[in-house]
């Protein structure tokens, strides 16, 4: 054992976003740009970005280096010590593109980790506001301007009218954590788009910026959702993916289900592949949950691996169906054939259903019981006889239980 002293750190937060960083979050803007065009035919006007404090870390801030990119503001470094001094505007004549306008809601653990940056990027985008361009080139100068004379019609004095059209940057209040979904999705206290989005709203519409050190702002922060078109996350990392863990559908998901209720449109998602810091990839998230899906949560390789675990192997599999739900409770991105495919093969597997009879009968009670949800709220829109053979199963795990309490 070594000591390590005091003063031990993870990251220079002042070196952040590091260069290396600036280069692949320039890759995946552009990226994210090129696919939209693909995709629609335009431009995207404006991106609602979460960013997570430990990815930030791992990364030397990709995430906000692409945030940058995207309102086209490159970071300053100074030389020697590599660390973030200020930023440059780039002309808009280098990127032959408009500047779209970025929302970011950012972690808890981000809020208190990287002050600086939410500053940092706060005064990038009130420079880029004061900029003399077009609305077709600046939308976020043009945004700003017609929301503060919404806020001084409703009476609101000029100056705060302008602080609030300005706030680019939400999150949780100070001291809490989260975006306040996880509940609501495991204990059922939802009903519709409406529910999700204001949970999604209140827990996440605190502003962080130069002058604003999380101000009570979830009007602001609906305004800010219903403006934008396409919402984004980015994963830094394969030992991991979008369905073993609640954060990605509360984050992701959660902005995706706000923005639909409170625009009437659903917005464009995407999933930004940034494993390979030198070719990222930038899929939309129906084509990595697609991907997630044939690769782990149906793979006969992993469910062999998981059930060398016993009872902990058979929770992980009826967590995986949870988060699973829950993206497609709030982004809408399943279709019905993946419902069928992952009951196939954790109910209606011989080997794989007595393995979840023997090890873990709650497990197997709790799947059932989110298929038959999916199925009840309309998800899952046309399940057939799945309907009648999931329900069997699921009286018959309820038996499992109520033998196993005698």
């Amino acid at each position: 054992m070594l000591p390590t002293g005091r003063n031990f750190y993870s990251v220079d937060t002042r070196a952040v976003p590091t260069q290396a960083a600036w280069s692949l979050g320039l890759k995946s803007a552009q990226q994210l740009i090129e696919r939209h065009l693909q995709d629609h035919g335009d431009y995207p006007r404006a991106i609602g970005l979460s960013v997570w404090g430990t990815a930030t870390m791992r990364t030397g801030g990709d995430d906000i280096a692409q945030a940058f990119a995207l309102i086209g503001v490159r970071p300053k470094w100074a030389h020697g010590s590599h660390r973030v001094t200020d930023f440059e505007i780039l002309p808009i004549e280098i990127f032959d593109r408009p500047r779209i306008d970025v929302t970011l809601r950012v972690s808890g653990f981000f809020r208190d980790a990287f002050p600086n940056l939410m500053h940092l990027f706060d005064a990038a985008v009130q420079a880029v506001a004061a900029l003399d361009e077009p609305e077709a080139l600046n939308p976020i100068r043009a945004r700003i301007e017609r929301e503060r004379a919404t806020w001084i019609e409703r009476g609101v004095a000029p100056d705060e009218a302008r602080r609030r059209a300005g706030w680019r940057v939400f999150g949780a209040r100070p001291g809490s954590y989260g975006a306040g979904l996880q509940d609501m999705i495991d204990q059922r206290r939802w009903q519709t788009d409406a529910d999700l989005a204001a949970a999604y709203r209140q827990w996440g519409g605190h502003a962080y910026a130069q002058n604003s050190a999380g101000d009570a702002a979830p009007d602001v922060f609906g305004e800010r959702l219903a403006t934008i078109d396409v919402v984004v996350q980015n994963q830094d990392s394969r030992e991991h993916d979008v369905l073993d863990s609640n954060d990605y559908y509360q984050f992701q998901g959660g902005m995706t289900a706000a923005v639909r209720h409170l625009s009437g449109q659903q917005p464009s998602i995407y999933h930004g592949d940034h494993a390979n810091p030198v070719a990222p990839k930038m899929r939309t998230l129906r084509e990595e949950i697609a991907r997630v899906i044939r690769s782990r949560v149906v793979n006969p390789k992993w469910l062999d691996g998981v059930k060398r675990h016993g009872y902990k192997g058979a929770a992980e599999m009826a967590a995986t169906v949870d988060y699973l739900y829950g993206y497609d409770a709030t982004a809408r991105v399943l279709s019905d054939h993946q419902y069928a495919l992952v009951a196939d093969a954790y109910l209606f597997d011989d080997d794989t259903r007595a393995f979840l009879e023997r090890h873990n009968p709650k497990a197997l009670h709790g799947i059932c019981e989110r298929f038959v949800e999916a199925m009840q709220r309309g998800l899952w829109q046309e399940p057939g006889d799945y309907r009648e053979r999931i329900e069997a199963v699921w009286l018959d795990s309820e038996q499992l239980q109520e033998g196993g309490r005698r």
